[in-house]
């Protein structure tokens, strides 16, 4: 086991689940932003509902876990992350390398902008692409694949792929993570696998409203092929690669996350279709969907681009517009179908 500590910014419940996946390899430091949550944490030896191992230790400062641990983990909700990396900045030099498990988009419109103004894939930022313009880490990487907080939290055998076009960072991460039960896997297109782990909640937003509307298996099937044709088309738009699509971080994590109840994303679908408003859905859920911002920011780039995401489309409407899950359904199956693919 190394000695030197790695740090993870976030506990909630994938965060915690990854610094006991990382505890297994080495000694952890687990940072919650609530100084009264860090004590809590450390009190109780429990974070999100799970029991954290012994060589987990926690802190509230950004400070220390910059001046502690040379590879830092940074998992928190995308609306805040680029706030975070702010205050984790000074702090931060450039032997340091940050792996992040952030599957969100940030949005940075300018302050004046013209009557025809329209946005651009400037405007949006990738997690990596925020380090990358908040500090001055170059080793910068991220985690994507399938997984589930819950059942990595339990045990259940697992994979992530570890992207970044530095080798270093991928061998960095094969060594911290890998375990008898936990798979990891290197990947060069570091923007294709942020798009996957990114596009995918949105499919399991729409998977999750199928399910509670009480469809079966052959409409979920649709949806996943279709939707993985969308997030290819959406992937290729932003700067992806189609073969990271067709992997792990693409295909293995859309199913796993579009098929599980434990999903924040497909649950959110589920409560949708039960009749209740967006409000009241983020109101019960203890942690950010963060399927509900993608759709909003990718609404915005399709109109502007004059691109028609039609899954995304009409979640948007559904989500913001009024539409009923129901009218959404059969919106989309009324929709004229085209060729089954033609990206290959």
């Amino acid at each position: 086991m190394s000695r030197q500590k790695v740090g993870v910014i976030g506990a909630g419940s994938f965060g915690t689940a990854i610094a006991n996946i990382l505890a297994r390899n080495s000694d952890v430091l687990l940072y919650a932003r609530n100084p009264d949550t860090a004590r809590a944490i450390e009190s109780s030896r429990e974070s999100a509902k799970q029991r954290i191992e012994d060589n987990i230790q926690t802190t509230s400062s950004l400070e220390e876990v910059a001046a502690q641990c040379n590879t830092i983990f940074p998992i928190v909700p995308s609306a805040n992350f680029r706030e975070m990396m702010k205050q984790l900045s000074p702090y931060l030099h450039p032997y340091h390398m940050l792996i992040h498990g952030t599957k969100g988009l940030d949005l940075t419109l300018p302050d004046k902008r013209p009557a025809d103004f329209k946005i651009s894939r400037e405007y949006i930022k990738t997690m990596s692409e925020v380090i990358r313009e908040e500090s001055v880490v170059v080793r910068v990487g991220c985690m994507a694949g399938p997984n589930l907080s819950v059942e990595l939290s339990k045990g259940h055998p697992a994979a992530t792929v570890i992207a970044s076009p530095f080798n270093e960072v991928v061998n960095e991460g094969k060594k911290l993570l890998r375990s008898e039960n936990f798979q990891v896997y290197g990947n060069k297109d570091l923007t294709g696998v942020e798009l996957c782990g990114i596009l995918k909640n949105i499919i399991a937003i729409a998977s999750g409203i199928l399910t509670g509307l009480g469809f079966g298996e052959n409409a979920k099937g649709l949806l996943v092929s279709r939707g993985l044709v969308e997030m290819i088309y959406l992937g290729q738009a932003l700067g992806g690669d189609i073969s990271s699509f067709i992997g792990l971080a693409g295909i293995g994590d859309l199913v796993a996350t579009a098929s599980s109840e434990t999903s924040r994303n497909f649950t959110c679908g589920y409560k949708l279709a039960e009749g209740k408003t967006l409000d009241q859905v983020t109101t019960e859920m203890d942690e950010t969907a963060e399927g509900i911002n993608t759709i909003r920011i990718i609404k915005q780039l399709a109109d502007s681009q004059r691109i028609k995401p039609l899954i995304t489309e009409t979640l948007h409407k559904i989500l913001f517009q009024n539409m009923s899950p129901t009218e959404g359904v059969t919106y989309l199956m009324r929709y004229p179908g085209n060729i089954d693919i033609d990206f290959l």
